[in-house]
């Protein structure tokens, strides 16, 4: 292996080991020497590669970015009827909360220390959903609320189960593997809660 594959590896290494501290373990505080010692390399190189932790951090914070972005692209690129496009955005979305439960409360964490954030949908787009939404509404397969009350709804029900699992594990002693089973069971259970048939 060349010198230059191998830098390539270990840089890897490091930036995938922080994902996984923070968007799988939830350690969205890990030092750079836990990050080091978790990926088993020196902490220097953490700063040879990255210049700092708060560089580290920021690429890590944009490919949570990219990670939601593609999500929102079901939404609003794809030419399907509005309960298939909701469906394939929640087994999406169910999909990456099972590979990385703790994104969103990283993304929410780093919004409020002050981290960049860019929106996920622009203004047309989201205009072109909430006017799908009370579409929707008018043909009687979603009850009649405000359409940013539909999306939070979606969120909530996506959302949530990801974001108190430490303490639903605890309280209802259930193992990782069966919260796990909990969530990728849970499309169904959210589209009959969003749609009326």
């Amino acid at each position: 292996m060349s010198n230059q594959a191998k830098k390539d590896q270990t840089q890897e290494l490091i930036k995938e080991t922080a994902k996984n501290l923070f968007f799988v373990k939830g350690k969205f505080d890990a030092t750079t020497q836990e990050i080091a010692d978790e990926a088993g390399v020196n902490r220097t190189l953490i700063n040879y590669y990255f210049r700092s932790r708060d560089n580290l951090i920021q690429i890590i914070f944009d490919e949570a970015q990219r990670v939601e972005q593609e999500k929102s692209k079901i939404i609003q690129n794809a030419d399907l009827p509005f309960k298939v496009k909701i469906s394939k955005f929640i087994e999406g979305s169910l999909s990456t909360s099972l590979q990385y439960p703790y994104l969103e409360t990283y993304i929410v964490s780093q919004i409020n220390k002050g981290n960049c954030h860019q929106r996920e949908i622009e203004e047309d787009v989201l205009d072109t959903l909430y006017k799908d939404i009370e579409k929707e509404m008018e043909l009687g397969n979603i009850e009649k609320m405000a359409p940013v009350q539909f999306i939070l709804n979606m969120v909530s029900l996506l959302v949530f189960p990801s974001a108190v699992r430490p303490l639903f594990m605890e309280n209802l002693m259930i193992s990782d593997a069966e919260y796990d089973k909990i969530i990728s069971e849970r499309k169904e259970i959210i589209i009959n809660m969003l749609f009326k048939n």
